[in-house]
């Protein structure tokens, strides 16, 4: 046993640009492990201006000095923030109050809508089994009502970190846009000089997760936006909080739609009931979901590295488990930098068995 572990050491760690690649993603990990809640501002910050890092390298291309670039990409960075904050939340805000007060007549309604099965379907439902499932709902929804009373009620010293985050953040993102060399230098210097294949990862990872992250925000901005559209053209309640969650379902691949499909029907049902106004919305929903497989994707992530449906439903679990949303968001980029390392990791080849000694005659 000790001889096996002993050869599968020398054969994959022998190399000492392994050894130090390893520490280098241990120390990352353990420090946003540990440490992530401590730094999250700065962690966030560091991610929205890697997003906008594109923006501000496309005016260096045309000639603009990198303060000045970084300025504007920042101005407009804080201008955004502000329209969705005192533009866009307002809205929705009303639309999940509105959602929350037509709640109980919903219910109602779903009650009707259940209660008439057992008549159509004898055979398959009775009506002590509806009775049970509603009332199951109702202890579920009255479950999840006291929770949201409790976080609420718990959640003022949040309100105040977030005030802060809100100050914060953009102010670290401006520092590190304005001084991104300067940083990264100082950084690199504290390494050490040893890191051929560390770099070399980091390249490959570099562009493809650049490339991956700007073009998910992008295919949630146009998802959102034209979901939002068409369900105001329809007439459906609630378009902006479904257009919301219809955008940030293409987050999480293959689950996200499915998830996201239940509340777009249920909103449909409960405003229209069975009719040409719902089949039009379900027709309008899967035409949406299809060319955003079909046609978008392919379009915003032609040069992604392609990774096997297991593999992206095992890093979305993996990751969203022990970072959350953010986990989630970077399943896809943190898979493809496993399977980078994995590709650049160096071997030895195992020296063969020696052949026992030909028995002679």
């Amino acid at each position: 046993m000790i001889r096996i572990f002993s050869g599968w050491f020398r054969r994959y760690f022998s190399d000492p640009q392994a050894v130090i690649l390893v520490v280098l993603l241990v120390v990352g990990f353990s420090v946003v492990l540990t440490l992530g809640y401590t730094i999250a501002p700065v962690l966030a910050a560091i991610v929205i201006a890697y997003l906008l890092e594109g923006a501000v390298e496309m005016l260096l291309r045309w000639h603009v000095p990198r303060m000045p670039a970084a300025f504007l990409v920042f101005v407009a960075f804080l201008g955004l923030l502000l329209f969705i904050f005192f533009g866009l939340m307002p809205l929705l805000w009303q639309q999940v109050t509105t959602f929350v007060n037509e709640l109980p007549s919903m219910l109602t309604l779903g009650q009707k809508a259940l209660l008439r099965l057992p008549q159509m379907y004898p055979d398959f439902v009775t009506g002590e089994q509806i009775l049970e499932f509603i009332a199951t709902i109702r202890a579920q929804l009255g479950e999840w009502g006291s929770s949201i009373l409790s976080y609420s009620l718990s959640s003022i010293p949040d309100l105040i970190s977030l005030v802060v985050y809100l100050i914060l953040v953009p102010l670290l993102v401006f520092f590190f846009l304005k001084d991104r060399d300067l940083i990264l230098d100082w950084i690199t210097s504290r390494l050490p000089r040893d890191r051929a294949l560390a770099n070399q990862v980091w390249r490959e990872m570099d562009s493809q997760i650049g490339n991956y992250v700007r073009g998910k925000i992008l295919e949630i901005i146009i998802v959102g936006v034209t979901t939002y559209v068409v369900f105001l053209l329809l007439g459906l309640r609630y378009a902006m909080l479904l257009g919301l969650i219809t955008g940030l379902s293409v987050v999480i691949p293959y689950i996200g739609a499915a998830v996201v499909t239940i509340p777009v029907v249920m909103a449909g049902f409960f405003q229209w009931g069975w009719g040409a106004d719902f089949a039009w919305l379900v027709a309008a929903y899967l035409v949406i979901q299809a060319l955003d497989g079909n046609v978008l994707v392919p379009l915003l992530f032609s040069e992604a590295v392609k990774l096997h449906p297991v593999a992206i439903i095992v890093a979305v679990l993996v990751f969203g488990g022990i970072w959350g949303f953010w986990g989630v968001f970077f399943a896809i980029p943190l898979a493809t930098l496993v399977k980078a390392v994995l590709n650049a990791w160096p071997r030895t080849e195992e020296e063969p068995a020696p052949r026992p000694p030909a028995e002679t005659a």
